[in-house]
C-alpha cells in the first residue's frame, strides 16, 4: 500500500521505483529539517541578536509564509494545508498582537495539529478515510490509474481492507492530537525559551514512530504495492 504520505513521490513504474522513492524520502526528510530548522533557527538566532522573545516568535514563524507559497507555486497548485497552514501564521501573529503573550504563539502549533488530527479522525465516518485516500494517490503514481482503481474497489469488496485503512487512519489522526496536546502542555509549562527546540524535537519522535508503525503495519499485512 502506502510507503509515506501524499507529500512523497515515487516512481511511477516497478523498474523505477526504488530510485524513484528513495528520492520522494529524500525530499521528505529536507522538506521536514527545512520547515522544522528554519523557524527553531530564526528564533533563536534573533533572540540572541537581541530581540524580544515575543517578536523572535512571531517573525520566526511567518518565515515559514514564502516557503509554503513557493510550494504551491512549483507545483502549480493551491493546496488547502498550506494555505490553512498560513492563515495559522497570520491568525496566530494577530492575536498576539491583542494579548502580547509570546505562550499565545507557542500554543498556536497545536491548532494545526489538533485541527490536522480532528479532519483525519472525522474521515473514519466517510466511505473516504484518510488513508485510502492517502494510499489511493500513491498508487496512481506507482502503478497508474487502473492499479488505483483497483485499490479503492477493495474497499467495497474486502471488510479486512476496510478495517485495515480505516486502524491506519485512526493512528495517524491519533499521532496529530497527541503532539498537539504535547505543544499545549509544554508552552503552558515550559520556559519560553526552550519550547521551540523541545516542541521540534518531541515531534520527530511522534513522527518517527507514527511512520515506524505505518511501515510495519502495511508490510506485516501486505499492503505496499
Amino acid at each position: 500500500m502506502v510507503e509515506s504520505t501524499e507529500r512523497v513521490e515515487p516512481a511511477v513504474a516497478a523498474e523505477r521505483g526504488r530510485p524513484g522513492t528513495a528520492r520522494g524520502r529524500r525530499a521528505l526528510v529536507q522538506g521536514l529539517l527545512f520547515e522544522l530548522g528554519m523557524p527553531v533557527g530564526g528564533y533563536y538566532l534573533l533572540v540572541g541578536l537581541g530581540v524580544s522573545q515575543w517578536a523572535a516568535l512571531v517573525v520566526s514563524g511567518l518565515l515559514l509564509a514564502p516557503w509554503l507559497v513557493y510550494g504551491m507555486v512549483r507545483r502549480g497548485r493551491v493546496e488547502a494545508m498550506p494555505v490553512f497552514t498560513l492563515v495559522l501564521l497570520v491568525a496566530g501573529a494577530l492575536m498576539s498582537l491583542v494579548t502580547g503573550s509570546p505562550r499565545v504563539l507557542l500554543i498556536r502549533d497545536s491548532w494545526l495539529f489538533g485541527v490536522l488530527g480532528l479532519w483525519v479522525l472525522g474521515t473514519l465516518a466517510t466511505q473516504r478515510p484518510f488513508m485510502l485516500t492517502a494510499g489511493r494517490s500513491i498508487v496512481a503514481a506507482k502503478i497508474g490509474e487502473q492499479g488505483a482503481g483497483e485499490w479503492l474497489d477493495r474497499w467495497h469488496t474486502e471488510p479486512l481492507f476496510r478495517h485495515q485503512m480505516r486502524l491506519l487512519t485512526a493512528v495517524w489522526g491519533g499521532g496529530f492530537l497527541l503532539d498537539a496536546g504535547i505543544r499545549v502542555a509544554f508552552a503552558c509549562t515550559l520556559p519560553v525559551g526552550a519550547v521551540p527546540l523541545v516542541n521540534s524535537l518531541q515531534w520527530l519522535v511522534v513522527l518517527g514512530a507514527l511512520f515506524g508503525f505505518h511501515f510495519w503495519y502495511i508490510s506485516k499485512h501486505g499492503l505496499r504495492v
